[in-house]
């Protein structure tokens, strides 16, 4: 093979949107020369006037696909970080056109994994190697040290090993990197961390409604308190972010920002897909799937402010916002810790448990203590207890559910008394926490050796002829309950 020319960039970057740039700019930080390219051609003269002023670093543009992979050494890698779906396949067309057999394209986008599945039998079929990676940590992350998560042709990751390994976040036991397994199952593990990701943020805005409208808490207030909870063991990057909003004064008016704004939350898609492969595996994500209700419900502002003005006039009377007297803030503040990180410990198993059994339905034998290791730095969901999942997996690596490992078992025995009174305030005093309710739910479901839904079973053989199983006898039985009911 030919010696690759000094002049040649090591990596490219297609897609110089907010995360391309900053990918780019950390790429090029980080000491390996890389060639950009956009179709919109200001982004790509805006990058490398942002590579200059950031320090001149080894960052270059190029405005056809043809110029911006030949610019590149052999075996080539190229990035791609465009919308999802089809305008991914129009950037594969068109820089593939000028690749050539071992060269490499790595999708960095928010892709649906069975996409990449499809688009890696495409490219073998051109003699090229795919790899979908998720990348975690938004414009910043993607800046300073994000969370990757690259799967599918195991060279095609061997190829760019030093340079993810620079580029993603570090932490005190390695970059926030690793190959996560065959086929599409770097960006499902993506997508299942944005799944955990919804349920994380409800449940924070489940904490915040309860402080406030029955805690009375003011937004300084609870800047502190959140601020408090993340020198403790709820430090997280979501925990961190929201105590600094609240500290935000509003420029156009009085007091916060917060308050001013539209409570309808927009969404992407990864979490929707997320609750839809719970289904389809028979996984229950409760937490997961009442934070995908919750924003539905969200974006019916109109429907809901008539609801108000309907029941209200029905003769409903609501509390919320009225503080409750007699309520001990303290103890209340102590009691919604607790049960948000109880809440907590049950999302992320629910997440893991997801991951495991498509990882048995395909084979990708993921492993989930180094899954929660690289989410510890760089990404959205990094927090501190990241560290004692990723030890939960050493211990057993074939742990059933978080729930049932020792040290967080303990913990949610210790934390339910709080969490119980915590989910029956807010039931009491018209707050919805599905959240946090989901939560205890599952918990309360998964804890039991035995369900009602011998009752289930019987209905469903009464009226289908779906037969039960008994506890019993071996075998499978069908009762003509009707008949015998009221034959007596």
């Amino acid at each position: 093979m030919e010696a690759a020319s000094p002049a040649l960039s090591r990596i490219g970057l297609a897609g110089l949107a907010v995360m391309g740039q900053n990918l780019a700019l950390n790429i090029a930080d980080k000491g390996f020369p890389i060639s950009v390219y956009n179709r919109t051609i200001s982004k790509v003269d805006e990058t490398t006037d942002r590579a200059q002023r950031e320090g001149q670093l080894p960052l270059t543009g190029h405005y056809t696909p043809r110029d911006f992979v030949l610019s590149l050494q052999r075996p080539r890698s190229v990035i791609i970080l465009v919308k999802a779906g089809a305008p991914v396949d129009q950037t594969i067309a068109a820089l593939s056109a000028h690749m050539e057999p071992g060269d490499a394209i790595v999708d960095g986008g928010n892709e649906w994994y069975e996409n990449t599945e499809r688009r890696m039998v495409e490219a073998a079929d051109k003699g090229l190697l795919y790899l979908g990676m998720g990348v975690s940590g938004g414009e910043e992350g993607a800046r300073n040290g994000p969370s990757l998560m690259p799967g599918g042709s195991y060279q095609a990751y061997s190829n760019i090993k030093d340079i993810v390994e620079k580029v993603a976040a570090q932490v005190e036991d390695g970059p926030c990197v690793t190959y996560i397994g065959e086929g599409g199952s770097g960006n499902f593990v993506k997508m299942v961390h944005n799944g955990i990701e919804y349920g994380d943020m409800q449940l924070i805005s489940e904490a915040y409604d309860i402080l406030k409208n029955v805690g009375g808490c003011s937004n300084s207030e609870l800047a502190e308190i959140f601020d408090e909870w993340n020198r403790g063991e709820l430090e997280s990057f979501l925990i961190e972010i929201t105590a600094d909003i609240f500290k935000v004064k509003d420029e156009h008016g009085d007091g916060e920002l917060v308050d001013k704004i539209l409570d309808k939350t927009g969404m992407k898609g990864t979490g929707k897909w997320t609750v839809q492969q719970a289904a389809e595996l028979s996984v229950a994500a409760p937490t997961i799937a009442a934070s995908l209700d919750i924003r539905y419900l969200s974006g019916l502002k109109d429907e809901r402010v008539a609801a108000a003005r309907a029941l209200e006039e029905a003769g409903f009377k609501d509390d919320v916002g009225k503080v409750k007297s007699g309520v001990d803030k303290k103890r209340l503040i102590d009691d919604v810790r607790q049960a948000l990180y109880a809440s907590k410990i049950c999302s992320y198993a629910q997440g893991m448990n997801l991951l495991r059994a498509k990882s048995v339905e395909k084979g990708w034998n993921l492993n989930f203590g180094e899954l929660a290791r690289i989410w510890k730095g760089g990404c959205i969901i990094r927090a501190v207890f990241l560290d004692r999942i990723k030890k939960a997996y050493q211990r057993n690596p074939n742990l059933a559910s978080l729930v049932v490992d020792p040290e967080f078992a303990r913990e949610m025995v210790q934390r339910q008394a709080a969490w119980r009174r915590v989910v029956g305030l807010a039931f009491t005093s018209g707050i919805s926490v599905p959240g946090m309710g989901a939560s205890l739910a599952y918990f309360d479901t998964y804890r039991r050796a035995r369900l009602p839904a011998n009752l289930v079973q019987a209905q469903r053989d009464l009226f289908g002829a779906h037969t039960y199983e008994r506890v019993d006898i071996p075998g499978s039985y069908h009762t003509e309950w009707t008949k015998l009911a009221r034959n007596k």
